[in-house]
């Protein structure tokens, strides 16, 4: 059984920064694809990032957040981040992490297996 924790979320101010940690438990964590996705209240959950497995190298990110927000994976903690820089009002929302169900797991909620519970960010003044 694979068990996702993510921590980092608060409350922050427009332009503001934020990491985003998620910790996992019950697999080879480095095996698998890691993507962050999130859910703005009355909104469909969404693609943040995806980062590769092993080492990492292969990244995408949804065009909302290019250039602000970068993943990153340490295997040996078997931790995910998402450093967010930058931080929008529209950034507000619950964000996951997700472990790929294939090598192939990409955008798609669906392509992904275990969920964390989610950590609430909230952009505001």
């Amino acid at each position: 059984q694979v068990h996702l924790v993510e921590f980092g979320g608060g409350l922050v101010q427009p332009g503001g920064s934020l990491r985003l940690s998620c910790v996992a438990s019950g697999r080879t964590f480095s095996r698998y694809v890691m993507g962050w996705f999130r859910q703005a209240p009355g909104k469909e959950r969404e693609f943040v990032a995806r980062i590769g497995s092993w080492s990492g190298d292969n990244t995408k990110y949804a065009d909302s957040v290019k250039g602000r927000f970068t993943v990153s994976r340490d295997n040996a903690k078997n931790m995910l981040y998402l450093q967010m820089n930058s931080l929008k009002s529209d950034d507000t929302a619950i964000y996951y992490c997700a472990l790929g169900s294939s090598w192939f797991a990409d955008i798609g909620p669906y392509q992904y297996a275990y969920w964390g519970q989610g950590t609430q960010v909230t952009v505001s003044s």
